[in-house]
């Protein structure tokens, strides 16, 4: 029985593992994992629970088996990790994982502001989400026209002035539409004071989780978060209109999602998430 239901997800309190094996096979069309990092949140038990680096590396092999279950043949998965003195394993992690799936991407999580900060060493600013699909014969579905990001005002002036393009109407049309988002996602990280904060130690801002989902599903699509914490993955598929499948085991932050969803469910709004164009475009 799920923890938690509305109208677009449900959310199960539990072992991941255990859940996801009893999930049906090819239902969803993206996965967006946010894992314990592995002995990086030194005061959380649930980061804590591997007494070494194999053990670790061979329950994530585990819940990305069973991911890959329900994961549908054109769908892809998204897994969050970072690198750093103690968080160096993700390297061995993505090395094992590409061995059980096709790499597709990797994509760089550019958190803006940096943190813990190092006297011997640059600080860093960045997390890494490495995507993997199910095979290389099956083209996974993406639709980068979902993330197109605006050009400001002034840099359509520039292209507009630039003589080798002769019809102009339809030179303004390609350029209201926007550039293709690259592969390096420069959205802030959520800040003590950020009113999207709830609670929880390694919330991921909805912004980010936007972008991935309206780039790999369609409205109507289910994406599984095997690692809901506060409910991010569920609040933005909400927004976009997708259905979702949310899976925590720590009772706390599965009480933090369910107070999140049902107390500001939102209508869907729209599938892009590019900002507001420029005024030349309204």
């Amino acid at each position: 029985m799920p923890y938690f239901k509305n109208s677009l997800g449900r959310l199960y309190v539990g072992d991941a593992c255990k859940i996801l094996s009893l999930l049906q096979n090819e239902t969803c069309q993206a996965v967006i994992a946010d894992p314990p990092y592995f002995q990086v949140l030194l005061r959380e038990q649930w980061d804590n629970a591997w007494n070494a680096p194999e053990e670790y590396i061979k329950w994530t092999l585990e819940w990305v088996r069973l991911c890959r279950n329900v994961l549908r043949k054109n769908g892809l998965l998204f897994i969050f990790g970072q690198l750093g003195k103690r968080e160096h394993l993700w390297l061995h992690t993505c090395s094992q994982l590409t061995r059980e799936m096709q790499f597709h991407d990797m994509l760089i999580w550019d958190r803006v502001v940096g943190y813990n900060e190092r006297s011997d060493s640059f600080t860093p600013q960045y997390e890494m989400i490495l995507v993997l699909r199910q095979n290389s014969e099956i083209k996974p579905y993406f639709d980068k026209d979902a993330v197109r990001q605006p050009y400001s005002d002034e840099t359509i002036r520039a292209y507009m002035r630039d003589k080798r393009y002769k019809d102009k109407a339809a030179r303004m049309q390609h350029l209201c539409k926007g550039r293709y988002a690259t592969n390096i996602l420069r959205v802030p990280s959520l800040k003590g004071h950020s009113k999207e904060k709830v609670g929880h130690p390694a919330q991921k801002p909805v912004a980010l989780l936007r972008q991935l989902i309206a780039a790999s599903t369609r409205p109507g699509d289910y994406v599984l978060d095997p690692f809901f914490g506060s409910g991010s993955t569920g609040a933005a598929a909400s927004q976009l209109g997708r259905r979702w499948i949310g899976i925590e085991c720590n009772l706390a932050y599965a009480e933090m999602a369910r107070k999140r969803l049902s107390d500001k469910q939102r209508t869907p709004q729209t599938q892009t998430v590019q900002q507001n164009p420029g005024s030349l475009c309204v």
